[in-house]
């Protein structure tokens, strides 16, 4: 396994051909030719745009994520490709499962994280695609460049001024990785984890420092040498199995076995609409989560079964009424209350932290 901190030591995927083995889809880098020589404009001529345009080139048109302030950025220059879906997840550990359930339809998947504590969640996930064979791109935002090599404790850490533990971990269940802090030699790093990735038919480690997505370089502005990945055919049998096995799994899921049970629990879900801090940090669309009928979902599995009681409040006297059912009138029964807030109901403090972790991801690189 090959780890890259800011230089290369594996082959340039420019040179020719590379095959996937036989218990995969067929992947080529092909040669490059005078019809890929056109320039990009300069707006698209960034790490994350550039990062972009490689992953649809292999066939990647849907990537998983979970929004945290390292990413932000970049998930920025991801949305802006026309060809390019942002599937916003509940967590890093699905965003990972999404990620290898697209790789064994489509060839190939791709996720989207953010350093230490997105990545660290995520990685059991990339292990099963290790373990399946399955290229898998997983992307990690990560801390300022400017970061590298000095003593600060950062936020979404373990509390150490160590930045190499996602690293270490993640070398064990990758067949490469690479972390990039400069730009010099980033799109390099990059072909070369994408093309490994389809070469090995393992998953792949890119970790990008969280100033680095916006800024042009000339590297990006021209076509690199494209990708094309065969399609590969799907076994009928199989999924018709899968989705049975995992229909049966979640009917046993969750609440459901709580409802079963006679559990007199009381749930409460805080429903804010998306990612408050990150909205301070740096707001954009994946900053916004789809809402469900969360109560309704509930009703759904009790299905009759068991004692069950639901509400759903936005005030505060709502949810104080609420409170009293659920200890006294419901409280033979499991509960399920849905607590609907405003998107910035938050503390002072919190917000103002916010501000301040925007400005320290977002100073510029220190001269090289």
């Amino acid at each position: 396994m090959d780890t890259v901190i800011g230089s290369i030591d594996a082959c340039n995927p420019a040179t020719g051909d590379i095959c996937r083995p036989p218990n995969g889809a067929v992947s080529t880098v092909q040669n490059s030719n005078p019809a890929h020589s056109t320039t990009i404009s300069p707006c698209d001529a960034t790490l994350g745009r550039y990062l972009a345009r490689r992953l649809v080139e292999i066939g990647v048109t849907d990537v998983f994520s979970v929004p945290g302030d390292f990413n932000l950025t970049l998930l920025d220059h991801l949305i802006a490709e026309p060809s390019l879906k942002l599937i916003g997840c509940c967590n890093e550990l699905n965003a990972g499962y999404a990620a290898d359930g697209y790789a064994r339809s489509r060839g190939v998947g791709a996720c989207v994280v953010t350093f230490t504590v997105g990545g660290l969640s995520v990685l059991n996930a990339i292990a099963g695609a290790y373990s399946e064979n399955l290229p898998l791109i997983c992307i990690v935002g990560g801390p300022n460049s400017n970061d590298y090599g000095t003593s600060r404790i950062l936020h979404h850490t373990i509390g150490l001024p160590d930045f190499t533990q996602e690293l270490r971990c993640f070398q064990a269940v990758t067949c490469y990785q690479a972390v990039i802090n400069n730009l010099e030699e980033a799109h390099e790093l990059i072909d070369t984890a994408i093309s490994t990735a389809l070469k090995e038919s393992k998953p792949v480690y890119i970790s990008i420092s969280c100033n680095l997505p916006a800024i042009p370089m000339p590297t990006f502005s021209r076509h690199p040498v494209p990708f094309s990945l065969a399609p590969k055919v799907s076994n009928q049998i199989g999924l018709d199995a899968a989705v049975e096995a995992a229909a049966e799994f979640l009917n046993k899921a969750d609440v459901s076995t709580m409802i079963r049970c006679g559990q007199k629990t009381i749930i409460f879900l805080i429903n804010n609409g998306g990612y408050t801090i990150e909205v301070e940090i740096h707001d954009g669309p994946y900053n916004v989560i789809k809402n469900w009928n969360y109560t309704a979902f509930v009703e759904a599995i009790h299905n009759g079964e068991g004692k069950c009681w639901t509400a759903k409040v936005r005030c505060e006297d709502e949810l104080v009424k609420a409170i009293s059912t659920a200890m006294n009138e419901e409280k033979e029964s499991f509960c399920f209350i849905e607590v609907i807030v405003h998107k910035d109901d938050t503390s002072k403090e919190l917000l103002e932290w916010g501000s301040r972790v925007s400005a320290a991801n977002s100073r510029p690189p220190n001269p090289q």
